[in-house]
């Protein structure tokens, strides 16, 4: 009976994560929790999921690619992969794309070229930016330490107790799969669209303008005495004095005559500041002084603003810079910014104050795609360390001669001794919410596990498969991996049906080799629908996409991965 209610609540948990409303990293938590207050598993098994050796190895290697991804490296090879034609620039940037995901997070990797792509003028962003992203997904499946994704699946092979995976045990069929997929994404590429950026629409787009009269009665009176903090959809956003800007605006800051009032917002709201006397709309002759203080940022995958609005987080006050506009694919939301929950991949114009660059929330919270801003490189010598010694980490990891997590925590350790990073680097940007989510989705395998219930989800596959055998039981465990994967999370789908493969494999007595590759490939196969996949989010904004872009270039390449990897790996891990 026990093993009926744990599936009808992981059927719970998989219809909450579809939903979206509730972090995945609190229902994780909640469920495994729940599962040991229930006497499903044990208090110990939970801890031990969250001192999982492979657990710890990811968190490492993320903490390491913080030093990685501020190499200038990225940014000196952009000219030399963006200049001639299209279809050659394109398949360099996969390339090189793909080959550095294979040993770097492909979120660093994306995120380091995201502003790149957008600020130049070569080619259309949009028709780069979807194949940068899916080209590290195919870097990320040809080792170990690609993608999280394997990282997580290594983490559920050694807590069910067999040999932990092979640094490139993936690229027997993952590098095959790559270069077919890429092949074909050179081809759907072309239906993308070509959304070019013209720099002069953004400020008009947003930017609403009053200037001062002489005769006005603001004059004198402060911002808050004068009531224009709490306008019906309008927002003062800064202010023009004598060819200065105010920003932030103050609420104590006095009004004086001939200033220029900037309102962001619903700027068809007009009719709002029809209440202050002495107030003169006119057209954009600030634009000049306000396109120097405009930054464009997209909203990171360790945003602490995703799914909550620029007033619950106190947006002016954490980042010392007003919201202009937000972009959410190639659609200007409108309305009263302040009550839009944000998401994952949204682009914000920003109008930033002098000490913009100085705030140390900044890397963990966005991506810079435009403005004079950018994040601080490492020099030369520095960059030569990081990437010799995280060369020397797999290079030895891969011989056997030493084991990946003590070179990564020995490099770790060289890296703060040198100052290429500090605590306080590592301390803002730990992935916490990452490490919960494995950790919880261990112990919530363990209850699905221990419980009988991975069993009756595998007598049902083998029933469902009758008559296809192994083969079939095979393909139905990718299926179901890799349909989960584009309605939920990779990390949340690998962990949902790792016990399910593993136990499909036993009532077929198989080897469980090709049913963890089934589920680490499966739970990468995103190429369809963005919201599963972090770098599509990352690209989605800035690429001005909308959701048929992703099934018009996604799809071939989602049916010719689905097709290598269904043919390679029972070949390369037989049953």
């Amino acid at each position: 009976m026990t093993a009926y209610w744990v599936l009808a609540s992981i059927g719970v948990l998989l219809a909450l994560l579809i939903q979206g409303r509730v972090s995945p990293a609190v229902l994780f938590t909640c469920w495994a929790v729940g599962f040991v207050l229930l006497g499903v598993t044990e208090q110990q098994a939970l801890l031990a999921s969250f001192s999982n050796s492979a657990l710890i190895t990811l968190v490492v290697l993320m903490l390491v690619s913080l030093a990685l991804e501020r190499s200038p490296l990225l940014d000196r090879l952009s000219d030399a992969l963006l200049k001639g034609r299209e279809s050659m620039a394109s398949l360099r940037l996969m390339g090189v794309t793909a080959f550095l995901s294979a040993f770097l997070n492909n979120t660093a990797v994306v995120g380091s070229l995201l502003g790149v792509i957008s600020r130049q003028r070569y080619i259309p962003a949009s028709r780069l930016l979807i194949p940068l992203s899916y080209a590290s997904i195919l870097g990320g499946i040809t080792t170990l330490v690609g993608t999280s994704t394997n990282l997580v699946v290594n983490s559920f092979v050694i807590n069910a107790g067999l040999p932990p995976l092979g640094m490139f045990q993936f690229t027997l069929v993952g590098l095959p799969v790559a270069l077919i997929c890429i092949i074909g994404l050179m081809f759907s590429a072309r239906l993308l669209p070509q959304n070019r950026v013209i720099e002069q629409e953004i400020p008009q787009s947003y930017f609403l303008e009053a200037q001062v009269m002489a005769d006005s009665p603001l004059i004198g009176n402060s911002i808050e005495d004068n009531q224009l903090r709490n306008l019906n959809g309008l927002f003062l956003l800064e202010i023009v004095r004598h060819d200065r800007l105010l920003s932030p605006v103050n609420p104590d800051e006095v009004i004086e005559q001939g200033d220029v009032l900037v309102f962001t917002g619903e700027v068809e709201k007009v009719q709002t500041l029809q209440r202050f006397p002495g107030l003169q709309l006119f057209g954009t002759q600030a634009d000049r002084l306000l396109a120097s203080n405009l930054v464009e940022v997209v909203i990171a995958n360790e945003s602490e603003l995703a799914k909550r609005t620029l007033r619950e987080v106190d947006f002016r006050t954490l980042f010392n810079a007003g919201v202009v506009g937000i972009r959410r694919g190639q659609r200007r939301l409108t309305g009263q910014l302040g009550q839009i929950p944000l998401r994952v991949g949204d682009s914000l114009l920003l109008a930033v104050g002098p000490d913009f660059k100085e705030q140390r929330n900044i890397d963990r919270n966005f991506h810079l795609l435009s403005g004079s801003l950018q994040r601080p490189k490492l020099r030369t010598e520095q960059s030569l360390l990081a990437f010799i010694g995280f060369g020397a980490v797999i290079a030895l990891a891969a011989a056997n001669l030493v084991p990946l997590l003590n070179g990564l925590l020995i490099l770790l350790a060289l890296l703060l001794v040198t100052r290429v990073l500090t605590v306080s680097e590592l301390r803002r940007r730990f992935p916490f919410e990452l490490w919960l989510i494995i950790g919880s989705a261990l112990t919530v395998a363990k209850a699905l596990e221990s419980s009988g219930g991975a069993q009756l989800v595998a007598d049902a596959v083998r029933s469902l498969c009758n008559g296809y055998g192994v083969y079939g039981a095979f393909i139905g465990v990718f299926v179901i991996t890799l349909i989960l994967t584009e309605v939920v999370t990779n990390n949340a789908a690998a962990a949902l049906v790792f016990p399910i493969g593993l136990s499909t494999a036993s009532a077929f007595g198989a080897d469980p080799m090709p049913f963890i590759m089934a589920v680490a490939f499966g739970a990468s196969a995103c190429f369809i629908i963005p919201f599963g996949y972090q770098t599509h989010l990352m690209v989605y904004s800035p690429g001005r996409y909308r959701m048929v872009d992703y099934l018009k270039a996604g799809l071939p390449v989602s049916l010719l991965y689905s097709a290598g990897v269904i043919t390679l790996v029972p070949i390369m891990f037989p049953f």
